[in-house]
């Protein structure tokens, strides 16, 4: 019996041995488990590998990757599997899949933790919750700490505490050898700068070391306005005048069919903010006057919470068929608000447009004050960072959104160059430069070239090994 994807044939004997010397489970088309395996976040991403390995361990890894390279086969890397450019899954390849490797191991009085490569950002952040910690993993309880990371982590605390990696200590990696190293300031430092950031060009990362914040209460949650030109420029402005204690994610977009709303405003364009102030409440009151000021909010829904309150469990069958374009700007004006207003309202009223929707991150603080060169994330003195996206029905949808999503970033971003690994649907050659700068591109291709000169790791954001 053979199976046969791709570019490669496997026999029997040869997924025999794979099982018999790994102590987790290989996954084949056709046996139990697989086919939930094999689904990623985008289902629209439909691959179909030829082997799925669920390491239990650094050895199994090691193994799995020895096994691709054996039998020529591309490799996959899954943490949470929430790629849009499908880096989480491969056709005909194989996929090494992390969630097995999760564990959370916390050293309270030192303030670490060690986290597995596969663990996602929700359940680490309620693990640190029990003991009033704290560590910023993004926004999205789902995501894998892997993919977030190694792509710079972007959050609901990055203005007070930086990027994830701004507080990652050491990384253990399994290269493209099977060598199992350990990279930190002090071991392998170059690889470590390129791991900030670099994506996953340089091995499969099984556990990462943290550094953790004590912050035991924040006052949080969504805050809901109208959306006009004024209120968007306006809310954009306060959030970057605030202090660093308040880091805010803005949403423009219609508003869902929310209990709390009105039902005349459900599928109105508005603000659909979240904000995480990391403080009381009394402390919070003169930072967000100025917010809830520009309009009589729709829906003021902040209160003091745990930090783990902001990550809230999505649902199961929420898989999305989407696509969206990434850049940097300085600001959003009146006029770029206006911009944003039209192209959306123009994009849903088509019935095949079930969301269209205009991020907007104010960044700065704590994250500017790292030097620009100090990790492979190399965007640290952008102002905001943005996201146009849209979701739509079917597949065969998707590209007719290309060019209205590029126009609208393009025309936000006015010429500032940048783009962000982690939220990038299309990394083709020309994308990556957006990603990374060419002093950046040059030292990674460097450590690519010392790591993994065959480029056997190239499906996350290719850097190609300097010859």
């Amino acid at each position: 019996m053979t199976s046969t994807h791709g570019s490669a044939t496997l026999d029997r004997e040869r997924l025999r041995g794979l099982a018999e010397t790994v102590t987790g489970e290989v996954l084949t088309p056709g046996t139990d488990g697989y086919d939930d395996a094999r689904h990623v976040f985008f289902r629209h991403l439909d691959q179909t590998p030829a082997v799925i390995v669920q390491p239990r361990d650094t050895d199994d890894t090691a193994a799995a990757v020895a096994f691709a390279q054996a039998n020529g086969l591309e490799i996959a890397v899954r943490g949470g599997g929430h790629s849009g450019a499908a880096h989480s899954t491969v056709e005909g390849g194989l996929v090494i899949d992390l969630r097995h490797l999760d564990s959370v191991e916390i050293d309270i009085d030192n303030r670490t933790a060690r986290v597995g490569g596969g663990a996602t950002a929700g359940a680490v952040t309620v693990a640190l919750a029990e003991h009033g910690l704290v560590l910023g993993f993004g926004d999205t309880d789902s995501v894998g700490v892997g993919g977030i990371t190694l792509g710079g982590g972007v959050g609901f605390l990055s203005r007070l505490h930086g990027l994830t990696i701004d507080n990652l200590l050491a990384v253990e990696l399994v290269t493209a050898e099977g060598r199992v190293v350990v990279a930190d300031a002090d071991q392998h430092p170059d690889l470590f700068w390129a791991l900030r950031g670099g994506g996953g060009n340089f091995g499969v990362v099984t556990r990462f070391t943290f550094r953790l914040h004590r912050v035991e209460q924040v006052l949080g949650g969504m805050l809901i306005l109208p959306a006009t030109a004024d209120t968007i420029a306006g809310f954009v402005r306060h959030a970057q005048e605030a202090p660093d204690e308040l880091t805010c994610i803005v949403n423009v977009m219609p508003a869902p069919p929310m209990p709390f709303l009105e039902p005349a405003q459900h599928g109105q364009l508005v603000i659909f903010a979240l904000l995480t102030f990391v403080g009381t409440a009394a402390e919070a009151e003169p930072v967000l006057a100025p917010f809830r000021a520009l309009a009589p909010p729709l829906a003021d829904l902040l209160q003091e919470m745990p930090y783990a309150g902001m990550f809230q469990p999505e649902p199961d069958d929420y898989h999305p068929v989407a696509a969206g374009r990434n850049g940097y700007a300085d600001d959003v004006d009146g006029a770029g608000a206006q911009l944003v207003l039209d192209t959306l309202t123009a994009q849903l009223a088509k019935p095949e447009v079930q969301m269209a929707v205009v991020q907007l991150r104010p960044l700065g603080g704590a994250i500017a004050r790292v030097r620009t060169d100090a990790t492979a994330y190399a965007h640290r003195q952008r102002a905001l960072m943005l996201n146009v996206a849209a979701i739509v029905s079917r597949v065969e949808e998707l590209e007719a959104q290309l060019p209205w999503l590029e126009t609208l970033k393009a025309a936000l971003c006015d010429g500032t160059p940048g783009g962000y690994a982690n939220f990038v649907y299309d990394d083709g050659p020309g994308r990556i430069h957006d990603i990374y700068p060419p002093d950046t591109y040059t030292r990674l291709a460097q450590v690519k070239a010392q790591w993994d000169p065959d480029n056997t790791f190239h499906r996350n954001h290719t850097v190609l090994p300097a010859v």
